[in-house]
Protein backbone atom coordinates (compact mmCIF):
# COMPACT_ATOMS: atom_id res chain seq x y z
CA UNK A 1 0.00 0.00 0.00
CA UNK A 2 1.26 3.44 -0.83
CA UNK A 3 1.83 5.73 2.11
CA UNK A 4 0.07 9.13 1.87
CA UNK A 5 0.13 11.94 4.51
CA UNK A 6 -1.18 14.45 3.67
CA UNK A 7 -4.02 15.15 1.17
CA UNK A 8 -6.79 18.21 0.02
CA UNK A 9 -10.47 17.17 -0.47
CA UNK A 10 -13.61 19.01 -1.16
CA UNK A 11 -16.67 18.25 0.65
CA UNK A 12 -20.13 19.06 0.51
CA UNK A 13 -23.34 18.70 3.16
CA UNK A 14 -26.77 17.96 1.66
CA UNK A 15 -29.50 20.38 0.98
CA UNK A 16 -32.96 20.91 3.28
CA UNK A 17 -35.52 19.43 1.42
CA UNK A 18 -38.47 21.58 0.29
CA UNK A 19 -41.37 21.84 2.24
CA UNK A 20 -45.06 20.95 0.15
CA UNK A 21 -47.85 22.49 -0.68
CA UNK A 22 -51.03 20.46 -0.38
CA UNK A 23 -54.49 20.33 0.43
CA UNK A 24 -56.42 17.88 1.95
CA UNK A 25 -59.19 16.89 -1.07
CA UNK A 26 -61.40 13.70 0.20
CA UNK A 27 -65.18 12.55 -1.39
CA UNK A 28 -67.27 12.85 1.83
CA UNK A 29 -64.45 14.33 4.03
CA UNK A 30 -65.32 17.53 5.62
CA UNK A 31 -63.18 19.42 7.43
CA UNK A 32 -60.34 19.43 4.58
CA UNK A 33 -56.95 21.89 4.94
CA UNK A 34 -53.56 22.08 4.30
CA UNK A 35 -51.44 19.18 4.67
CA UNK A 36 -47.90 19.75 3.17
CA UNK A 37 -45.59 18.43 5.15
CA UNK A 38 -41.94 19.60 6.02
CA UNK A 39 -38.85 18.97 4.21
CA UNK A 40 -36.12 16.36 5.69
CA UNK A 41 -32.42 17.42 6.66
CA UNK A 42 -29.59 17.32 4.11
CA UNK A 43 -26.89 15.07 5.57
CA UNK A 44 -23.55 15.88 6.86
CA UNK A 45 -20.29 15.25 6.03
CA UNK A 46 -18.52 13.09 9.28
CA UNK A 47 -15.11 12.47 9.74
CA UNK A 48 -14.43 9.35 12.42
CA UNK A 49 -10.74 7.91 12.97
CA UNK A 50 -10.45 4.12 12.95
CA UNK A 51 -8.27 1.62 13.91
CA UNK A 52 -6.48 -0.35 11.09
CA UNK A 53 -5.39 2.55 8.58
CA UNK A 54 -2.19 4.28 8.86
CA UNK A 55 -2.37 6.43 5.12
CA UNK A 56 -4.55 8.17 3.80
CA UNK A 57 -4.13 6.72 0.28
CA UNK A 58 -7.96 6.09 0.16
CA UNK A 59 -8.34 10.27 -0.59
CA UNK A 60 -5.56 9.98 -3.37
CA UNK A 61 -8.33 9.08 -5.77
CA UNK A 62 -11.38 10.82 -5.12
CA UNK A 63 -11.26 14.07 -3.70
CA UNK A 64 -15.12 14.87 -3.67
CA UNK A 65 -16.82 14.13 -0.91
CA UNK A 66 -20.61 14.77 -1.13
CA UNK A 67 -24.16 14.16 1.53
CA UNK A 68 -27.15 13.62 -0.07
CA UNK A 69 -29.91 16.19 0.10
CA UNK A 70 -33.22 15.52 2.44
CA UNK A 71 -36.16 14.27 0.66
CA UNK A 72 -38.90 16.63 -0.17
CA UNK A 73 -42.12 17.55 2.12
CA UNK A 74 -45.52 15.38 0.53
CA UNK A 75 -48.99 15.59 1.08
CA UNK A 76 -51.15 13.86 3.96
CA UNK A 77 -48.04 15.74 6.92
CA UNK A 78 -45.84 13.10 5.25
CA UNK A 79 -42.26 14.58 5.92
CA UNK A 80 -38.99 13.76 3.89
CA UNK A 81 -36.58 12.58 5.11
CA UNK A 82 -33.06 12.96 6.52
CA UNK A 83 -30.47 12.73 3.87
CA UNK A 84 -27.71 9.73 3.88
CA UNK A 85 -24.77 11.31 5.92
CA UNK A 86 -20.93 10.80 4.40
CA UNK A 87 -18.10 9.52 6.57
CA UNK A 88 -14.88 9.62 5.90
CA UNK A 89 -12.70 7.54 7.63
CA UNK A 90 -9.06 8.27 8.54
CA UNK A 91 -6.43 7.06 10.70
CA UNK A 92 -5.14 8.10 14.25
CA UNK A 93 -3.30 11.11 14.11
CA UNK A 94 -5.02 12.53 11.50
CA UNK A 95 -4.93 16.46 11.33
CA UNK A 96 -7.82 18.98 9.76
CA UNK A 97 -7.37 22.14 8.37
CA UNK A 98 -9.15 24.78 7.08
CA UNK A 99 -8.31 25.59 3.04
CA UNK A 100 -5.34 27.95 4.24
CA UNK A 101 -3.83 24.62 5.83
CA UNK A 102 -2.77 26.16 8.73
CA UNK A 103 -6.36 27.12 10.84
CA UNK A 104 -6.73 23.13 12.81
CA UNK A 105 -10.37 22.48 13.22
CA UNK A 106 -9.45 18.91 14.68
CA UNK A 107 -7.17 17.01 15.66
CA UNK A 108 -7.82 13.41 15.81
CA UNK A 109 -5.50 11.23 17.92
CA UNK A 110 -8.07 7.97 19.56
CA UNK A 111 -9.97 5.60 17.67
CA UNK A 112 -13.44 6.34 17.73
CA UNK A 113 -13.50 10.12 17.70
CA UNK A 114 -15.80 11.94 15.13
CA UNK A 115 -16.48 15.47 14.06
CA UNK A 116 -19.42 16.93 11.87
CA UNK A 117 -17.41 19.04 9.54
CA UNK A 118 -19.94 20.14 7.43
CA UNK A 119 -23.83 20.08 8.97
CA UNK A 120 -26.98 19.65 6.44
CA UNK A 121 -29.60 21.87 5.33
CA UNK A 122 -32.40 22.53 7.65
CA UNK A 123 -35.58 20.91 5.21
CA UNK A 124 -38.25 23.89 4.92
CA UNK A 125 -42.00 24.09 5.86
CA UNK A 126 -44.69 22.82 4.39
CA UNK A 127 -47.98 24.74 4.07
CA UNK A 128 -49.50 23.05 7.04
CA UNK A 129 -47.07 24.78 9.24
CA UNK A 130 -48.53 28.13 8.43
CA UNK A 131 -52.25 27.50 9.05
CA UNK A 132 -53.61 29.69 11.64
CA UNK A 133 -57.31 30.82 12.72
CA UNK A 134 -56.93 33.99 10.06
CA UNK A 135 -55.42 31.90 7.54
CA UNK A 136 -57.06 28.42 7.53
CA UNK A 137 -55.47 27.80 3.78
CA UNK A 138 -52.22 29.03 3.51
CA UNK A 139 -50.35 28.69 -0.25
CA UNK A 140 -46.47 28.66 0.90
CA UNK A 141 -44.09 26.79 1.80
CA UNK A 142 -40.10 27.17 1.92
CA UNK A 143 -37.43 25.86 0.47
CA UNK A 144 -35.06 23.77 1.92
CA UNK A 145 -31.77 25.62 2.96
CA UNK A 146 -28.72 24.80 1.28
CA UNK A 147 -25.72 22.83 2.48
CA UNK A 148 -22.54 23.88 3.47
CA UNK A 149 -19.10 23.30 0.86
CA UNK A 150 -15.48 23.81 1.97
CA UNK A 151 -11.87 22.77 1.19
CA UNK A 152 -10.22 21.49 3.58
CA UNK A 153 -6.75 19.79 4.20
CA UNK A 154 -5.96 16.23 5.99
CA UNK A 155 -2.60 15.68 7.14
CA UNK A 156 -1.18 12.40 9.00
CA UNK A 157 1.18 12.58 11.84
CA UNK A 158 1.98 8.85 12.72
CA UNK A 159 1.69 8.19 16.38
CA UNK A 160 4.87 6.79 17.58
CA UNK A 161 5.89 6.47 21.17
CA UNK A 162 9.85 6.86 19.74
CA UNK A 163 10.94 8.14 16.43
CA UNK A 164 14.72 7.20 14.90
CA UNK A 165 15.95 10.10 13.05
CA UNK A 166 19.83 10.16 11.64
CA UNK A 167 21.62 11.20 8.26
CA UNK A 168 20.65 8.99 5.75
CA UNK A 169 22.36 5.32 6.03
CA UNK A 170 23.32 5.60 9.58
CA UNK A 171 21.39 2.59 10.47
CA UNK A 172 17.45 3.43 11.07
CA UNK A 173 15.67 0.89 9.45
CA UNK A 174 17.98 -1.31 10.17
CA UNK A 175 17.29 -1.16 13.49
CA UNK A 176 14.22 -0.90 13.24
CA UNK A 177 13.72 -4.42 11.66
CA UNK A 178 15.99 -6.03 14.04
CA UNK A 179 14.15 -4.74 16.98
CA UNK A 180 10.64 -5.35 15.37
CA UNK A 181 8.69 -7.47 12.62
CA UNK A 182 8.72 -4.64 10.60
CA UNK A 183 10.06 -5.02 6.98
CA UNK A 184 11.77 -2.18 6.03
CA UNK A 185 13.23 -1.61 2.69
CA UNK A 186 17.31 -1.87 3.83
CA UNK A 187 20.05 -1.46 1.29
CA UNK A 188 23.96 0.12 0.66
CA UNK A 189 22.98 3.64 -0.85
CA UNK A 190 21.38 6.76 0.55
CA UNK A 191 17.07 7.45 1.00
CA UNK A 192 16.80 3.81 0.79
CA UNK A 193 13.73 5.21 3.10
CA UNK A 194 10.91 7.19 1.36
CA UNK A 195 8.39 6.65 4.00
CA UNK A 196 8.23 6.98 7.55
CA UNK A 197 7.45 3.20 8.85
CA UNK A 198 6.18 1.85 12.28
CA UNK A 199 7.32 -1.20 14.00
CA UNK A 200 6.06 -2.49 17.97
CA UNK A 201 8.54 -2.97 20.08
CA UNK A 202 8.71 -5.80 22.58
CA UNK A 203 11.43 -5.65 25.72
CA UNK A 204 11.10 -6.94 29.09
CA UNK A 205 7.55 -7.84 28.71
CA UNK A 206 6.44 -4.46 27.07
CA UNK A 207 5.63 -3.15 23.95
CA UNK A 208 5.88 1.00 22.48
CA UNK A 209 6.23 2.09 18.91
CA UNK A 210 8.45 3.23 17.47
CA UNK A 211 8.66 5.30 14.11
CA UNK A 212 11.40 5.81 11.24
CA UNK A 213 11.70 8.38 8.94
CA UNK A 214 13.69 8.83 6.03
CA UNK A 215 16.64 10.40 6.61
CA UNK A 216 18.11 14.08 6.77
CA UNK A 217 20.76 16.12 5.40
CA UNK A 218 21.95 19.18 5.50
CA UNK A 219 19.68 21.69 4.52
CA UNK A 220 16.82 19.57 4.63
CA UNK A 221 15.04 22.82 6.73
CA UNK A 222 14.92 24.61 3.04
CA UNK A 223 14.00 21.44 1.01
CA UNK A 224 17.14 19.36 0.15
CA UNK A 225 17.33 15.89 -0.37
CA UNK A 226 13.92 14.81 0.90
CA UNK A 227 13.08 17.90 2.69
CA UNK A 228 11.77 18.12 6.62
CA UNK A 229 8.16 16.98 5.72
CA UNK A 230 8.58 13.55 7.51
CA UNK A 231 9.62 15.08 10.69
CA UNK A 232 6.13 15.82 11.10
CA UNK A 233 5.59 12.17 12.13
CA UNK A 234 8.05 12.14 15.31
CA UNK A 235 6.61 15.59 16.89
CA UNK A 236 4.22 13.47 18.86
CA UNK A 237 6.79 11.57 20.12
CA UNK A 238 8.04 11.67 23.65
CA UNK A 239 11.62 9.90 22.89
CA UNK A 240 14.39 10.57 20.05
CA UNK A 241 16.88 8.09 19.56
CA UNK A 242 19.86 9.34 17.47
CA UNK A 243 21.71 7.14 15.29
CA UNK A 244 25.40 8.56 14.17
CA UNK A 245 27.08 6.66 11.57
CA UNK A 246 30.02 4.95 12.97
CA UNK A 247 31.83 4.89 9.80
CA UNK A 248 31.00 8.36 8.56
CA UNK A 249 34.17 10.53 8.54
CA UNK A 250 33.18 12.89 11.64
CA UNK A 251 30.51 11.23 14.14
CA UNK A 252 29.95 14.73 16.15
CA UNK A 253 29.88 16.79 12.62
CA UNK A 254 27.18 14.12 11.56
CA UNK A 255 25.78 14.61 14.95
CA UNK A 256 25.59 18.71 14.62
CA UNK A 257 23.84 18.48 11.01
CA UNK A 258 20.61 16.71 12.14
CA UNK A 259 20.51 19.46 15.63
CA UNK A 260 20.68 22.51 13.17
CA UNK A 261 17.72 20.79 11.17
CA UNK A 262 15.77 19.53 14.12
CA UNK A 263 16.10 23.37 15.73
CA UNK A 264 15.25 24.70 12.18
CA UNK A 265 12.23 22.93 11.86
CA UNK A 266 11.12 24.00 15.38
CA UNK A 267 7.75 22.77 17.15
CA UNK A 268 9.52 21.56 20.08
CA UNK A 269 11.55 18.84 18.17
CA UNK A 270 14.86 20.12 19.52
CA UNK A 271 13.76 20.25 23.48
CA UNK A 272 12.95 16.75 23.09
CA UNK A 273 14.37 13.81 25.21
CA UNK A 274 16.67 12.27 23.05
CA UNK A 275 19.34 9.21 22.78
CA UNK A 276 22.66 9.31 21.05
CA UNK A 277 24.06 6.23 19.78
CA UNK A 278 26.49 5.27 17.17
CA UNK A 279 25.93 2.75 15.53
CA UNK A 280 27.01 0.00 12.99
CA UNK A 281 30.18 -0.54 15.91
CA UNK A 282 30.45 -3.81 14.03
CA UNK A 283 32.30 -2.39 11.15
CA UNK A 284 34.38 -0.36 13.30
CA UNK A 285 38.00 -1.43 14.83
CA UNK A 286 38.73 -0.57 17.96
CA UNK A 287 40.85 2.73 17.26
CA UNK A 288 38.56 3.98 14.99
CA UNK A 289 35.25 3.40 18.07
CA UNK A 290 36.98 5.12 20.65
CA UNK A 291 38.00 7.98 17.95
CA UNK A 292 34.00 8.21 16.79
CA UNK A 293 33.25 8.41 20.56
CA UNK A 294 35.16 10.38 21.96
CA UNK A 295 34.31 13.22 18.75
CA UNK A 296 30.26 12.12 19.02
CA UNK A 297 30.99 12.73 23.07
CA UNK A 298 32.28 16.07 22.60
CA UNK A 299 29.08 17.22 20.10
CA UNK A 300 26.26 15.95 22.09
CA UNK A 301 27.74 16.58 25.74
CA UNK A 302 26.78 13.34 26.83
CA UNK A 303 28.32 9.79 26.68
CA UNK A 304 26.46 7.85 23.46
CA UNK A 305 25.37 4.36 23.52
CA UNK A 306 27.90 2.24 21.04
CA UNK A 307 25.44 0.18 19.33
CA UNK A 308 25.40 -2.75 16.04
CA UNK A 309 21.61 -3.74 14.85
CA UNK A 310 23.44 -6.36 12.97
CA UNK A 311 25.96 -7.86 16.18
CA UNK A 312 23.09 -7.34 18.59
CA UNK A 313 25.22 -5.14 20.44
CA UNK A 314 23.78 -2.82 23.14
CA UNK A 315 20.45 -2.89 21.12
CA UNK A 316 18.24 -4.08 24.58
CA UNK A 317 20.41 -1.34 25.95
CA UNK A 318 19.07 1.24 23.80
CA UNK A 319 15.57 -0.11 23.68
CA UNK A 320 15.26 0.13 28.07
CA UNK A 321 17.02 3.45 27.63
CA UNK A 322 13.79 4.33 25.43
CA UNK A 323 11.10 2.84 27.49
CA UNK A 324 12.49 4.76 30.71
CA UNK A 325 12.10 7.73 28.99
CA UNK A 326 8.34 6.62 27.70
CA UNK A 327 7.59 5.72 31.20
CA UNK A 328 8.30 8.66 32.83
CA UNK A 329 6.35 10.87 30.06
CA UNK A 330 3.43 8.91 30.33
CA UNK A 331 3.38 8.85 34.04
CA UNK A 332 3.75 12.64 34.05
CA UNK A 333 0.67 12.86 31.92
CA UNK A 334 -1.37 10.45 34.06
CA UNK A 335 -0.55 13.01 36.80
CA UNK A 336 -1.35 15.76 35.00
CA UNK A 337 -4.72 14.42 33.82
CA UNK A 338 -5.61 13.24 37.36
CA UNK A 339 -4.79 17.33 38.58
CA UNK A 340 -7.29 18.38 36.67
CA UNK A 341 -10.53 19.66 38.39
CA UNK A 342 -13.31 17.83 37.51
CA UNK A 343 -15.93 20.56 35.77
CA UNK A 344 -19.24 19.86 34.83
Amino acid sequence: MKFLDQAKIYIRSGDGGAGCVSFRREKFIEFGGPDGGDGGRGGDVVVECVDGLNTLIDYRYQQHFKARPGMHGMGKNRAGGKGEDVVLKVPRGTQIFDEDGETLIADLTEAGQRIVLARGGNGGFGNAYFKTATNQAPRRANPGQPGTEMWIWLKLKLIADAGLVGLPNAGKSTFLAAVSAAKPKIADYPFTTLHPGLGVVRVDGREFVLADIPGLIEGAHEGHGLGDRFLGHVERCRVLLHLVDGTCEHAGKAYKVIRGELEAYGNGLAEKPEIVALSKADALDEDTRKEQVARLKRAAGRTPLVLSATSGENVEAALRSLLAVIDAARAEEHAEEQEEPWQP
